[in-house]
């Protein structure tokens, strides 16, 4: 007799929820999503009108000390309002946003989405996706600095403040910042989008109080003031453009944070709220410099009344702390794919929240960003000299997006180059001119872009290549596990109970680990896993789909473990997920067996010798496999191999 299955009663009708509820609930869902996202998304490009409008401006006068000239304000304004319409609006929202890797955005989702497309043209694929990738770092150190800076500075325009107290006030805001990290942002992250909503509902309000005082500025919408002053004078035309582009920044953090908002609260947000009220403080910035020029130094501040000026300077500082809050977890995010995507090497990645899974905390990462931020404070000074070191970064990273998205428009979409050439060449275009202006700056301080984006990329190629290498090395020293088989069974070996769960990153062939237990020690496990984890170019597979285990003998099964890019994995879980489907054993006897490579530097090596010695140096200081896979400490027994480079 078959033995009954219990099932779960289905609800009365009437306990069943109305389709009103259901509607109430998922705009409730809705509203919170676009609260989230004000704060998390728009942390970056809601900071910039604090020195954008005005570098622009100095720029094209000749210095903050020089008065501006009207045209020249009004040609400024517009040539923002047309970049804020094309580069981030057109480009970024309506069409980038429809980009997504099964709902992931990101310059490496991208990359991952084209490489599943890509077949033999993956290599060019992986180095566009590790330049944008290393930009992105350059861009992450900068926004720190510059944002909290410009903050800080506007307290000097209300009170007798010091350039070197403001800047010892910006590296004491910074190492609170970065020492807090540890903690996790969830307790905190849910004030995030209400400040953000105060701090766009303030500066929207102070720009049309401004607007209303000198309307004339609003003849700025006009693009024949940008033209008009982009021909006037082609080379400072050029060198304003640079600034002007700072206006613009933060615009990849839509698109990378598309997995945690989603494309219609980020785009109704941007639109409807975030975009308005940009526009207006901005154009609220000329109207003020119209009516009085000796505000431009310090525009944004000079738009609000003197008596509100300080609580101004705190709200801004909070703000600029969430844009740069933003840009600290974005690096995080970012670091975790590349090392999936075996771009980086491990690190340890620590989950402070039991409900958000995005919510992580890598100590290395946190650490080398803190020092480079300090280091970039104390050599720029002020947020004057911080924003010719911006521009590059950003730039760079939209022309690799945009590049990248090209490519998956012809392989993914399969559209004809005619289309694709209509649709992106004018972005792309617009943002090499940008990139042109920019590069005028390189001896100002865009070298420090170029130099923290030249490291981050030697790196990434170091390690992918170094790794590359390591694992054809191995492939060719290891047994085919097919050959195992038939002297498991003749072994003479001891067998011991348990089993012994031995990781590898081939799942053809044996483990090293296993190899040098039944040759030096004599002894094997009664059962044997052997268990390889495959990075995926797919954010997220869950564990039913992910999972393939295969019995190759009574004692030997094969697991075979997918994880996608945005994932952790995590061994202990998977091993709970095979004794539900079949594999035999209890946890408290289950002994994970790992080989511990030391990776040695020889002659000849296959790579050059300098990134010889760098692969070394960071394959030593990897993270170690226990922590980097979740296994407990207790239960892993480590076997030490050396292989030469």
């Amino acid at each position: 007799m078959p033995t009954p299955v219990s099932r779960t009663p289905e609800p009365a009708v009437d306990d069943q929820p109305s389709s009103a509820e259901i509607g109430r609930s998922d705009a409730s869902r809705f509203a919170a999503l676009l609260v989230v996202g004000i704060g998390v998304v728009y942390g970056d490009i809601g900071t910039s009108p604090l020195y954008a409008f005005r570098d622009a401006v100095a720029a094209a006068s000749g210095g903050l000390g020089v008065t501006p000239r009207p045209d020249a304000v009004l040609g400024i304004l517009s040539l923002i309002l047309w970049a804020l319409i094309t580069l981030v609006s057109t480009k970024y929202v309506l069409i980038l946003l429809r980009a997504d890797n099964h709902g992931e955005g990101g310059i490496l989702a991208l990359m991952a989405l084209v490489q599943r497309s890509a077949s033999r043209r993956a290599l060019p694929v992986l180095v566009l996706g590790a330049i944008g990738g290393a930009l992105f770092y350059g861009d992450a150190l900068i926004t720190p600095a510059i944002s909290v800076m410009s903050a800080v500075e506007g307290a000097k325009l209300a009170m007798p403040v010091s350039q070197r107290e403001a800047l010892i006030a910006t590296i004491v805001i910074l190492l609170v910042l970065f020492a807090v990290q540890g903690y996790g942002t969830h307790r905190v992250a849910g004030a995030f989008g209400p400040i953000m909503i105060i701090w766009f509902l303030v500066i929207g309000a102070a720009g049309i109080y401004q607007i209303a005082q000198a309307p004339q500025v609003l003849a700025a919408a006009n693009p024949l003031h940008a033209v008009t002053f982009l021909t006037s004078d082609v080379t400072i035309g050029l060198m304003t453009l640079g600034a002007v582009f700072l206006a613009v920044t933060g615009a990849e953090a839509l698109y990378a944070d598309l997995g945690h908002i989603g494309r219609r609260p980020i785009t109704l947000a941007w639109f409807f709220f975030v975009l308005p009220a940009l526009v207006l403080s901005y154009f609220g910035q000329g109207a003020v410099v119209l009516s009085d020029a000796s505000a431009i130094d310090n525009p944004f501040y000079r738009t609000v009344p003197e008596n509100y000026l300080m609580p101004m300077v705190g709200l801004a500082t909070v703000a600029t702390i969430i844009a740069s809050q933003a840009t600290i977890t974005g690096a995080y995010s970012l670091t975790r794919q590349a090392i999936q995507l075996r771009l980086l090497p491990r690190m340890v990645v620590r989950h402070t929240s039991v409900e958000h899974a995005g919510q992580i905390y890598l100590p290395a990462v946190n650490w080398l960003m803190m020092a480079g931020v300090l280091t970039i404070v104390v050599v720029f000074q002020d947020s004057t000299h911080l924003a010719a070191a911006y521009g590059i970064a950003v730039t760079g990273t939209m022309i690799v997006t945009a590049t990248l998205a090209c490519m998956m428009m012809a392989w993914h979409w399969k559209w004809p180059a005619w289309r694709i050439a209509l649709v992106m060449a004018p972005f792309l275009a617009i943002e090499l001119v940008f990139l042109a202006a920019n590069l005028l700056k390189v001896a100002e301080g865009g070298w420090v872009t170029l130099l923290i984006g030249a490291v981050m990329l030697t790196i990434m190629l170091v390690w992918w290549k170094g790794s590359d290498i390591l694992l054809a090395k191995t492939r060719r020293s290891e047994l085919p596990l097919v050959d195992l088989m038939p002297s498991l069974e003749r072994s003479s070996v001891t067998v011991v109970p348990g089993t012994g769960v031995y990781l590898t990153a081939n799942a053809d062939n044996t483990p090293t680990a296993l190899l040098h237990t039944m040759k030096h020690f004599k002894v094997m496990h009664e059962r044997i896993v052997v268990l390889t984890v495959i990075n995926s170019n797919w954010p997220y597979l869950e564990l039913g789909e992910s999972v393939s285990i295969e019995r190759l003998s009574d004692r030997l099964i094969r697991v075979r473990v997918v994880t996608g890019f945005m994932q952790q994995p995590n061994i202990p879980s998977v091993m709970d997920y095979c004794r539900t489907h079949g594999v035999p054993g209890e946890s408290a006897s289950t002994s994970f067996m790992l080989s511990r490579r030391e990776v040695k530097a020889e002659r000849p090596s296959a790579m050059p010798r300098p990134a010889t010695a760098l692969f070394v140096m960071l394959a030593h200081n990897a993270a170690d496999a226990t922590d980097y896979f979740g296994i407990p400490k207790d239960r892993v027994v480590e076997i030490g191999t050396q292989v030469g480079l």
